[in-house]
């Protein structure tokens, strides 16, 4: 049974808080089985009667009966209420039912308990701060989070939560320099992550009209993290907000240059430019200079889409066929087609190219899945709402795979 037991506990969310537990009781059982005083007998025999409870509990909990297993853990506490470990089990089991309150309480109880150990009253107060969480007391969370930091400074599981909760709050600069304090104590790629928290902060700034604080957040992020994409992109929008159009092109030309699977989020920046920009030969350029270089069907359509607007429809025609020899199911560029074709009353190219176009006309093109934990989110973000991890949503290809981001 340890084994299922051992096996159950490696499978739970709270693998780790309960791993510590039951070595904790075992380790108490060992040593209460050497004990072989008469004095201790009777209470040997409480202790017994309240572990075979604690077992019991397990058992209903490896048959997914959470209830059973309540009910068994309260029963083991009632008769030994100096094991910890129990209480551990029920507040996780209580938490994971989402009866908050009870969960609290229980924590409570523990860190109230005199002459306790300071490991296990660090851990309740960590356990207390997953229960506010959970119950979305965001503010109480932090709080007892950072109590825990302040106490264990290099525990990077604390670290994490608090850093999740400064996103939830979208607190950016102390989610920022949380992350510094986990890069200081776990090695990794962590560059991309601060990226992403200088844009947000960044974003901010803009939003509130600074835009020369704004620059500098988007500035610093594509220094920290070459690839990252959405500071182009909004240092980009920057750039066109105060009409400074090459500036703006030249920056979205380097996702182009750097994360060429995501062009087709410059490229529509430049589609919304045209009306805007007095002199648009800088848009035409770039490209015309793109399609050579990478050519792929994104890159075809905006460019066709730039002719059309010139008026050389047949220029525009020719390189929404080029995006369709790359992407026979890219619905945008054939919808693009049609359009022309009526417009133009080429009734028999329409008849001609009816059949195929309304094959594919409802077929979505941008489709984005999560390497990780395979979500499919109907639009980019550069955070996983479903596993919380940054960039490793991409965009799925005609041929089903995903095209990953780097990090």
């Amino acid at each position: 049974m340890l084994q299922s037991v051992w096996q159950w506990f490696l499978e739970s969310g709270d693998q780790k808080i309960l791993i510590v537990a039951v070595v904790t009781l075992l380790i108490g059982l060992v040593l209460g089985m050497g004990i072989r005083s008469d004095k201790k007998e009777k209470k040997k025999a409480i202790t017994s009667k309240g572990d075979k409870s604690f077992f019991k509990g397990i058992q209903y909990l490896l048959s997914d009966d959470h209830d059973q297993a309540i009910e068994e853990f309260t029963k083991s506490v009632q008769v030994n209420s100096d094991t910890i470990e129990t209480y551990v089990a029920l507040g996780n089991l209580y938490r994971s039912k989402g009866d908050i309150d009870r969960a609290i309480r229980i924590r409570q109880n523990i860190i109230l308990r005199p002459n306790i150990d300071e490991r296990i009253k660090i851990r309740a107060i960590f356990d207390l701060g997953k229960d506010y969480r959970k119950g979305g007391f965001l503010n109480r969370a932090l709080k007892t989070f950072l109590q825990v930091a302040q106490q264990n400074p290099a525990d990077v599981a604390t670290l994490e939560e608090i850093e999740r909760i400064y996103e939830e709050l979208r607190d950016w600069e102390n989610a920022y320099e949380t992350r510094q304090k986990i890069a200081r104590l776990d090695k990794g790629n962590h560059q991309h992550i601060l990226a992403h928290y200088l844009v947000e902060t960044g974003k901010v700034w803009q939003g509130k009209g600074d835009l020369s604080r704004a620059k500098t957040f988007f500035s610093k992020a594509i220094s920290t993290h070459r690839e990252c994409v959405d500071a182009y992109l909004h240092l980009g929008d920057l750039y066109f907000t105060k009409q400074e159009y090459k500036k703006a092109i030249a920056t979205w030309k380097k996702v182009v240059e750097t994360m060429p699977q995501f062009t087709f989020l410059a490229y529509r920046r430049l589609e919304g430019a045209y009306s805007r920009m007095k002199n648009l030969e800088p848009v035409g350029n770039f490209l015309k200079e793109c399609a050579q270089s990478n050519s792929d069907a994104f890159t075809h359509m905006a460019l066709a889409r730039y002719l059309h607007n010139e008026n050389d429809v047949e220029g525009a025609l020719r390189e929404i066929e080029n995006a369709l020899a790359l992407d026979s199911s890219f619905w945008e560029a054939r919808r693009f087609k049609g359009e022309i074709l009526m417009r133009q009353g080429r009734e028999r190219d329409i008849i001609n190219d009816y059949g195929e176009i309304m094959e594919h006309l409802n077929m979505p093109y941008l489709r984005f899945r999560c390497s990780q934990c395979g979500f499919e989110p109907t639009e980019l973000q550069w955070k996983c709402p479903q596993c919380n991890r940054w960039d490793t949503i991409g965009l799925i290809d005609f041929t089903g795979a995903t095209i990953e981001q780097a990090t």
